[in-house]
């Protein structure tokens, strides 16, 4: 894997006071960058949303088909929001100040179905670091079905993927349940994410454990104790992890594939500009004023400013904010932002349109800017 070497000449002083700035505003504050009171209640509150109908689908006896479904599909919701707001904050470290509460509070990633070690290498380092950066960015490989920049090669069928996305982003969470961590640990191993031997084995050993946990509470005792036939609450189950898998793809998705996003395509190590500025060349913000949306998916519309500070708990981003706003503003750098989630889906379609149409398409730089 190449490993990319961000300009540390360029943006020294936003950086710097950005940083100042940010610190100065929990000092002042006098809060903690970790959860706070509101945090807690949430997550509380989110275990009980997924885990409140497994109960009710384990114990209840109902054997009614809808009343069924619905169970599920509020489980498929609940575990995207965990996912979200509650397993994201524990594996970034920024849940406490505790590695042993991130740690236990990481444990959420084993009762959805991914395992932890290979989300973080996955997300905290390749994502985080090489944000849409070509072949580095695994949230966006193509996977032959998709043309998600203007750097990847255009097919026939990509006409219409804005037409078939949202059934192939049902697809992603299943291959987590199934078969991708596995394949990832072996592929982690070889580019030295995870050291080989003994190491190696012992977190393969530790992803075989905690799949395996998911398996038989959450796949093999709803077949066998829900009474209907197994085969249909095997269905359900699918259904559910495809109303997550659709769920977590447009909350990421509409953060850095959308017109204002940049795409690279580094040759050589060496990238021009600087990390701070290019999490800022490539993410997006949406629906910065709607507190239930910010609620739900753990602040994660507030994009930008977690990438620039994956260390703090998602509750502070709208605080700092304006701070970020305001810095970007004074020294001349983007901060790209729409006014709704819906705002935001519409223009991650709308490129996915553009790109199958046109070998071309680079996208709109600038489509909306915050102003502090």
């Amino acid at each position: 894997m190449i490993r990319y070497k961000f300009s540390k000449k360029q943006d020294q002083e936003f950086t710097a006071t950005l940083k100042s700035r940010v610190n100065a505003y929990f000092q002042e504050s006098g809060l903690n960058r970790d959860a706070n009171t509101a945090m807690i209640v949430k997550s509380i509150l989110l275990f009980t949303w997924y885990l409140s109908p497994y109960f009710i689908l384990i114990f209840g006896g109902i054997t009614s088909i809808p009343i069924l479904m619905s169970l599920w599909v509020i489980m498929g919701l609940g575990k995207a929001f965990i996912g979200t707001a509650v397993m994201h904050d524990s594996l970034h470290g920024s849940y406490s100040k505790s590695q042993k509460v991130n740690f236990w509070m990481g444990l959420s990633a084993m009762i959805i179905g991914v395992d932890s070690l290979i989300w973080k290498i996955q997300h905290n380092v390749l994502h985080h670091t090489y944000t849409n950066i070509e072949d580095t960015d695994e949230d966006i490989l193509p996977r032959i079905v998709f043309r998600f920049s203007q750097n990847q090669p255009k097919k026939w069928f990509h006409r219409f993927q804005h037409l078939y996305a949202p059934l192939f982003y049902c697809v992603p969470l299943l291959e987590w349940l199934t078969t991708k961590d596995f394949l990832k640990a072996f592929d982690y191993k070889k580019m030295r994410l995870i050291k080989p031997g003994a190491t190696f084995r012992k977190e393969l050993a530790a992803i075989i454990a905690r799949k395996f946990f998911y398996y038989i509470f959450f796949v093999v005792v709803p077949m066998l104790v829900i009474p209907i036939p197994a085969w249909l609450t095997l269905v359900m189950i699918l259904i559910s992890s495809g109303v997550t898998g659709i769920m977590l793809a447009m909350i990421f998705q509409t953060a850095h594939v959308v017109p204002s996003a940049a795409f690279f395509k580094i040759e050589g190590e060496e990238v021009e500009h600087s990390w701070t500025a290019h999490q800022l060349l490539t993410t997006c913000n949406y629906g910065m004023n709607d507190k239930i949306l910010s609620w739900l998916v753990g602040g994660l519309n507030f994009q930008i400013e977690h990438h620039l500070f994956p260390d703090v708990c998602h509750v502070h981003y709208p605080q700092i904010a304006p701070i970020v706003q305001q810095t970007t503003k004074e020294f001349g750098l983007p901060y790209y932002a729409v006014e709704s989630f819906s705002d935001a889906v519409a223009s991650h379609f709308h490129m996915l349109k553009e790109l199958g149409r046109s070998e071309e398409y680079a996208g709109q730089p600038a489509y909306f800017t915050a102003e502090a």
